[in-house]
Parts: structure tokens; C-alpha cells; sequence
């Protein structure tokens, strides 16, 4: 493996947006005819349907450096949020609906989606969440599966960054990120395995698929993976950022995670692998808390408070981050951990609703409000978008 010459690093994202009606703030079941004929008109095939109908992806093209990445999906975003609003709609980039129910949802009518549905049963029709995907290029296929191996240390950092789902069916569930509560119930979710190389990842798939078990790698829903479609390492860890450039922030520390752990093994280094029962925990910890109590450094045997490993990763990262031209992006992660998530704002409107004597629907709705407008945050063109 010629791992002297530089992997490609090109960046894709994908988002998963939820359809809203304004006046209720309930998500929407079955969105209007013409929705997707229109914005697949504008988009073409960035945009997909989703699982639910009330879910609507978009997905950037292959982009030569984050910022790229962040342009197109800033311009996609807001042209789902331009499209649903002449249906009378509106959108929220969040992972969880704060008071949606998941059994009056309808899945979409796709081959896939119908075997999903019919294989898996309930936990699919709880599917009622959404994520963001960031898609790094690297040819080598070996170069993958090592590296594979060592950034699954660092997803539990990039969750506590991304949590955006406090709330579900109307509670509030005490984790940060519930979405991922809901999405450990499918099968082959989770920590990817450990392999050695190409080779034996694909041997191991091969069986489950001989098998008659999954048709391919897309059913590998590990939170990062080797991508079934594309030479890229796909992290599926993160909730989706309701603020656009936390997103961003996120997908630049991770392209740039990759850039060190490759530069650590063209020295003949790297970083520890450690088990998954250790990162799990720290995995556990981010869903629970997001930032607020800290991760586990196995180095330190310690557990160590978020800001002070943003810190870290950052410093780590610093010639990577110059090295692609993105250390603004990722130096944005600290407005994150210093002003919230989108889970610690939702959290906030709803307390602060309560206290100003709001019923629980209508703290709800408050929060709704809240995540509307910021889907939009820090768009182009914003102030023509309204409510």
C-alpha cells in the first residue's frame, strides 16, 4: 500500500430534514402532492425521499475541501426550506420531532424501504429520526479499514458536538441524543468490528450476504463504516446540527482526524486501538450528557471535561486543519461547546417556556419555533426565508 501519496480526503455530506406544519408544529404524515416532484425540479438527485414521508435527505456531490462541501449544502438546505414554504411547510434540521409520534408515521412506498419494514418490524416504524453523514475520500481500500479502526475512538467526541435530540413522543428523555437510543434497536448498528484488512472485512460481509441476510454493505449501519456506494470512510455517528456550521464544524475535525491518523501511519505509527467496550462507554456518555460531564480518556484512565478534549483534538489536528484549509471550520466547534448543542438550546426554550407558565405542548411548540428558525441560521439569503 502506497501510503506515502496523500489520499484525495474530498468531502461529502448528507443531512436528513423533518417537514413541519407552522401552525401546529406537529410533523407532517403525509406531505402534499408535488413536494418531491418539486424539489427533486430544483435539486435534482441531491435530494432524496427518506424512510418516513414526513423526511426529506439531501446529499452533496463529491467536494474537493469541506468548504465546498458546506456551500453546496447551505445551498440545498435552503432551497428545501424555499420549496416546502410554497407548500405551506416548514423544515427542522434536528434528529427527533420533540413531540411527534412515531405510529402515525407512513414509510415511503420504495422496494427498499417496504423489505426494511417488513424485516425489521417495529424498531423501523420507530424510525422516526434523522442524521448527518460525512463521507471522506480514501482510495485504498486497506487504507479504509485500518483507519476504520482508529477514528471509531474519536466518534463518541464528534456525537457529544452533534446532539439534537433531547425530546421524543413529547417527553424529555434526559439524553442528549435519543436518536441514537432508537437506532441501536435495528441490527448491525453501533462500533464497527475490528479488521485487519480489506480482505477479511469482506470475507466477514460476505458471509451475512451469502447467507441471504442483507443484499450488500448499505445494511452496515455502523456509526463509520466503509461506504457500500463510494471509496469513502462514512461517518453516521453525529445527530444532525439544527445550525448549519456546527455541522460543518464537525465534518471538517473529522476529515482532518483522518488526515492524522493517516500521517501517524505513514510514520510507522498510530493511534491505540482500544476495545469497543471501553470506546462504548464514551459512546453511552455522549448520547446521556452530550458535553456536560466529560468522556473518558483511556490514556489518563480519566474522565476529562469536553472542552479540554475539543482543545486537544484541535491542537492535534492544527496541520491537518491548515493543511486542508479549514481551521476556522473547525475552530467553530468551540462556539459549540461553549454556547450548547442543539439539544442544550431546545432543553433551554422548553425550561424556559415552563417557567414563564407555558404547558408542556406549548413549551414543546416553543421549541418547534425555536428549531425552525434555526435550520435557517446563518443561511444566504435568510432574511426572504421567514418562519
Amino acid at each position: 500500500m502506497a501510503i506515502a501519496v496523500e489520499p484525495s480526503f474530498t468531502v461529502g455530506i448528507e443531512e436528513e430534514y423533518l417537514l413541519v406544519e407552522p401552525a401546529s408544529r406537529d410533523l407532517v404524515i403525509e406531505p402534499p402532492a408535488g413536494l418531491m416532484g418539486a424539489l427533486e425540479k430544483r435539486l435534482g438527485e441531491r435530494v432524496t425521499a427518506e424512510f418516513l414521508q414526513s423526511q426529506v435527505e439531501v446529499g452533496t456531490s463529491k467536494c474537493e475541501s469541506v468548504r465546498a462541501a458546506a456551500e453546496e449544502l447551505a445551498h440545498l438546505r435552503l432551497q428545501v426550506v424555499e420549496v416546502a414554504k410554497a407548500f405551506d411547510l416548514a423544515v427542522i434540521a434536528a434528529s427527533t420531532h420533540p413531540k411527534a409520534d412515531w405510529d402515525h408515521q407512513k414509510h415511503t412506498d420504495k422496494e427498499r424501504y417496504n423489505l426494511l419494514a417488513r424485516d425489521i418490524q417495529a424498531p423501523a416504524r420507530r424510525l422516526l429520526i434523522c442524521g448527518m453523514h460525512v463521507h471522506v475520500g480514501l482510495d485504498d481500500d486497506d487504507l479504509r479499514i485500518d483507519l476504520m479502526s482508529q477514528i471509531a475512538y474519536f466518534t463518541p467526541h464528534l456525537l457529544a458536538l452533534s446532539t439534537s435530540s433531547p425530546f421524543w413522543r413529547g417527553r424529555n428523555t434526559g439524553l442528549k441524543s435519543y436518536r441514537l437510543a432508537v437506532f441501536d434497536e435495528l441490527p448491525r448498528t453501533g462500533l464497527p468490528e475490528h479488521f485487519d484488512s480489506w480482505g477479511e472485512y469482506q470475507r466477514q460481509l460476505q458471509v451475512i450476504v451469502d447467507a441471504g441476510l442483507i443484499e450488500d454493505a448499505s445494511k452496515l449501519w455502523w456509526d463509520v463504516r466503509p461506504s457500500a456506494r463510494f471509496p469513502t470512510l462514512e461517518l453516521r455517528a453525529p445527530d444532525i446540527c439544527t445550525r448549519l456550521s456546527h455541522g460543518v464544524a464537525i465534518a471538517a475535525i473529522y476529515q482532518c482526524l483522518l488526515r492524522l491518523l493517516w500521517r501517524l501511519k505513514r510514520h510507522n505509527q498510530r493511534w491505540r486501538r482500544y476495545a469497543n467496550m471501553l470506546i462504548g462507554e464514551n459512546r453511552w456518555r455522549a448520547a446521556r450528557y452530550g458535553m456536560d460531564e466529560g468522556l473518558v480518556d483511556f490514556g489518563r484512565g480519566a474522565v476529562v471535561p469536553y472542552a479540554d478534549l475539543l482543545e486537544e483534538i484541535l491542537e492535534l489536528t492544527r496541520e491537518d486543519a491548515l493543511a486542508l484549509d479549514c481551521l476556522d471550520l473547525c475552530e467553530a466547534a468551540r462556539d459549540i461547546a461553549q454556547n450548547g448543542t442543539s439539544a442544550d438550546r431546545q432543553l433551554e426554550a422548553y425550561n424556559a417556556a415552563l417557567a414563564e407558565g407555558a404547558d408542556q405542548r406549548q413549551a414543546l411548540d416553543r421549541v418547534v419555533d425555536w428549531m425552525i428558525g434555526e435550520t435557517v441560521a446563518g443561511l444566504p439569503a435568510e432574511q426572504h426565508i421567514g418562519g
